[in-house]
């Protein structure tokens, strides 16, 4: 069942909310006013009826709906398409991290901007994008607004996502050299962190291209040629080219993670043969030792107490001697 959500402002102060999608060409076709439609999980009927009434391209709607669209910005006859992806990381199964993806398609026109959100994934939530479209400010300066705001908030929580991450990365380290020795559970926990982060670079790093090309388009297209916008997309895409270098380096310390992990194991089996090989020299010493003088023929000190003494002194001497020679050079 298509849910329909819409916001109508004129001269940035707001004038109408959830209108009808009927009134949708009424509200576009206003020059002073601005238009924002958001369609969650749409039906096919109505997504061809809003494509035939404002002449959207065909293939834009195929892929608004499509699934595993790569985030991008299309410029077509009469408007401009985006893709784009919100992230989160959240508890998955077991208490593992796991990265939530949600996906949001818009149809950027010269006074309007048409939002579509399928059921399928993570819900992005569009609360905060209106919010942060009511606290900006720019609403008077058109569709751009609209843009800005919505890719602002999309790069935020990517930002979040991206410190969600390090800090996972930091309570692995310090479980990684804790004194309680937890193999298996660093390996999951490694395994699950590369595993969000495969999910999370591959929505990151496109933005770049996408915000790239939505700046270029809003200077060729009428939708967004403001120049006070300008600063405002210039430092969002700081803030996506900030993004894209985090995941970089969370990248490299997830690999570093991995491999120490693995160095440790082996610093950890080498201690413990070394430990196992002096405890097996010591235990020889008492083993040679009795076994020579349990030999069934007659030796110095046979069937006397002295010879006993011997015995013991040899035994005592040569473990506690081992002992100390491997306690020195640190096997032990």
């Amino acid at each position: 069942m298509t849910q329909v959500r819409g916001r109508v402002w004129r001269d940035g102060e707001l004038v109408a909310t959830d209108f009808p999608l009927a009134d949708l060409d009424t509200h576009l076709a206003d020059p002073a006013t601005l238009t924002w439609l958001d369609l969650y999980d749409p039906e096919d009927e109505v997504l061809a009826q809003l494509a035939a009434e404002l002449g959207l391209d065909r293939h834009a709607v195929e892929d608004a709906v499509a699934p595993r669209e790569r985030p991008k910005a299309t410029r077509h006859a009469s408007h401009t398409f985006l893709t784009c992806y919100a992230a989160t990381l959240v508890d998955g199964a077991q208490g593992l991290p796991a990265m939530a993806i949600g996906r949001v398609s818009a149809f950027v026109m010269p006074r309007g901007l048409i939002t579509i959100r399928l059921a399928r994934g993570a819900e992005v939530d569009m609360d905060e994008v209106i919010e942060r479209w009511q606290g900006s400010g720019l609403l008077g300066y058109g569709a751009g607004a609209l843009v800005h705001g919505l890719l602002d908030v999309l790069v935020d929580g990517h930002f979040e996502a991206v410190q969600a991450m390090d800090d996972s990365l930091e309570e692995l380290e310090d479980l990684l050299f804790s004194d309680t020795v937890r193999t298996r559970e660093i390996q999951v926990r490694v395994f699950a962190l590369r595993k969000a982060l495969v999910s999370l670079r591959r929505v990151v790093l496109p933005m770049r291209e996408v915000v790239a090309g939505v700046m270029r388009q809003r200077l060729i297209g009428d939708w967004g040629r403001s120049r006070e916008l300008d600063g405002e997309f210039t430092d969002l895409y700081d803030h996506v080219l900030r993004a894209a270098e985090w995941s970089e380096s969370l990248r490299d310390m997830v690999t570093s993670v991995f491999e120490t992990n693995l160095s440790l194991q082996d610093a950890r089996l080498n201690t413990i043969m070394k430990k196992l090989a002096s405890w097996g020299a010591i235990i020889a010493v008492p083993t040679a030792v009795t076994g020579w003088f349990g030999q069934n023929v007659p030796y110095w000190g046979f069937s006397s107490e002295w010879g006993l003494w011997q015995s013991v002194v040899l035994i005592v001497i040569g473990t506690i001697g081992l002992y100390w020679l491997f306690r020195r050079n640190d096997w032990l």
